[in-house]
Parts: C-alpha cells; sequence; structure tokens
C-alpha cells in the first residue's frame, strides 16, 4: 500500500543518502510475546532474558478478559523487573493500569495517545503502530507518543499485515526526529542488519525467538547488534 505522506514518496535510492546517526543509542532488542503464554512460557521468557541484551518485553494476547489477561501477565512482569526488561502491554490502556505496566502499544485502531497519557500517566512509555506512513507517525509524535512502529519489513505468520515498508523510512524517520522507530515484522537474526544500518532503534520480534530455541535466537540476535557501527 503507498505511503500517505502529504510529503510525497521518498525514492528507495535517497536510502544511499542516509547513514546511521552515531548519536543515537545503538539499536536493541524488543521482544514480542507469542499469543500462548501460558504453560511453561514464563521459563522460556525467564531463559531469553538471561541469554542476551533486551531492552522491552510486549505482551500480546487475544481472546481472553482482562482479568485472565492480568493472571497470565504478572508472572511475566515479575521476570521483566527481575531482569530490568520494560514490560509493555499490547493494546489495552486499562489492562496496563490495572498492571503498573511500563508501557502500553497501541495499533491504529486502539485509541489515541492523549487518551492513554490522559489514563496513564507521564511517566508510562507509549508506542503507536503507524505501519508504512510517514504520516501517521508525525502524528503520533505530535500526539505525545513515546515511540512509533514501522512494518512489517518482512513476511510475517504473526499478523496479518497489508503494509510493507522500504527501510529507508527508519532512515528518513532516524535524520528528522530523535523520537526512537522500532521496526516490526518477520524479523530474524539473518535479516536484520540492513534495518538497524537504515536507522532502527529497536527491532521488534517475535516468531524468530519463540518458534525455536529462545535462547539461542536472543544469542543471534546480540551478535548482529553488537555488530553494528
Amino acid at each position: 500500500m503507498p505511503d500517505d505522506d502529504p510529503l510525497g514518496p521518498i525514492d528507495a535510492r535517497f536510502a544511499e543518502r542516509f547513514q546511521r546517526d552515531d548519536s543515537r543509542e545503538p539499536c536493541q532488542l524488543y521482544l514480542i510475546s507469542p499469543l500462548d503464554v501460558g504453560g511453561d512460557f514464563s521459563d522460556r521468557l525467564r531463559r531469553a532474558l538471561e541469554a542476551g541484551p533486551v531492552a522491552a518485553f510486549q505482551f500480546r494476547v487475544k481472546g481472553v478478559d482482562q482479568h485472565e489477561a492480568a493472571r497470565l501477565a504478572e508472572p511475566l512482569q515479575a521476570i521483566c523487573a527481575e531482569h530490568d526488561v520494560a514490560f509493555i502491554v499490547n493494546d489495552d490502556v486499562s489492562l496496563a493500569k490495572r498492571l503498573g505496566a511500563d508501557g502500553v502499544h497501541l495499533g491504529q485502531g486502539d485509541g489515541d495517545a492523549r487518551e492513554a497519557r490522559a489514563v496513564l500517566g507521564p511517566s508510562v512509555q507509549i508506542g503507536v503502530t503507524c505501519h508504512d506512513s510517514r504520516h501517521l507517525a508525525m502524528e503520533a509524535g505530535e500526539a505525545g507518543a513515546d515511540y512509533v512502529a514501522f512494518g512489517s519489513f518482512y513476511p510475517t505468520t504473526t499478523k496479518e499485515v497489508r503494509h510493507h515498508p522500504e527501510p529507508v523510512i527508519l532512515s528518513w524517520w532516524s535524520a528528522l526526529f530523535e523520537l526512537p522507530c522500532v521496526a516490526i515484522g518477520g524479523i530474524t537474526p539473518g535479516n536484520a542488519a540492513p534495518l538497524v544500518a537504515a536507522g532502527a532503534d529497536f527491532l521488534a520480534v517475535s516468531g524468530a525467538v519463540w518458534n525455536g530455541d529462545e535462547a539461542a535466537a536472543v544469542q543471534a540476535f546480540a551478535e548482529v547488534l553488537a555488530a553494528q557501527p
């Protein structure tokens, strides 16, 4: 789907003009949970967080009521706290408030960042999905978001996607705005490097970690991130 930014499309050739800004913090790993976080998932999360640096963990479950979601979230939130990893709730502002979460991530249909800020207060991190749209990202920044997320950059089976930006959108954003940007969608250790080089502040990953050996995957991502300039 084409970008709806009123400034017009940025040709992919412009990517050659952008290099990662050395003044920005190094790119970090942002884990997103699988939909099933029952069973031994607490043990898997602990292994993942002990395998390498992780900045944030997003709790993403569907089809359960808030009471059940809170029951599932609480042990995972405690593990994140033990490892100094931000605990982010997907979609649900009221659940984030109930848990005292470190943040909430909003899709385009999940409400406005201003409304979330009014409920959650000034210290909670608010992220907004912006797909392939520079316009939506600028709007999110103006509304007080703490980070914007672009994607899906690669094919993914984690969720249905219709938007496929080019990495240059990360370069454009990081060249003009201090607000961090997150790259998401089908990211693996094998294809992550171009997104880091383009300017991603965080790599949001799910299937690449949870569909196999989570500790080995986090270690592999750590190697990629350690190699960044």
